[in-house]
């Protein structure tokens, strides 16, 4: 617990991103495995859920739960996995 009137405004901020975060990286998740399973399994609105899995990437980039670069990885394998 902190003493501080600083630290525990601090603590209190955490506890909402925190909170943010999982909601916005749950959805992300959510998108991509829905869509990686669409792809293998060749199914017709693959392609839509890539795209929809890509938007939810770049969603959680812009709102900093994921860093850019991770961001570009995910959405780069995702589509050289629905273009083979």
């Amino acid at each position: 617990m902190a003493n501080i009137k600083q630290a525990a405004k601090r603590n209190r901020q955490r506890e909402r991103a925190r909170i943010g975060n999982r909601l916005i990286l749950g959805s992300m998740r959510t998108a991509v495995r829905k869509a990686r399973a669409a792809v293998d399994a060749g199914e017709e609105n693959a392609a839509g859920l890539v795209k929809f899995a890509a938007s939810r990437i770049d969603r959680a980039v812009s709102r900093g739960a994921v860093k850019r670069r991770t961001g570009s990885r995910l959405i780069s394998r995702l589509v050289s996995r629905s273009a083979s």
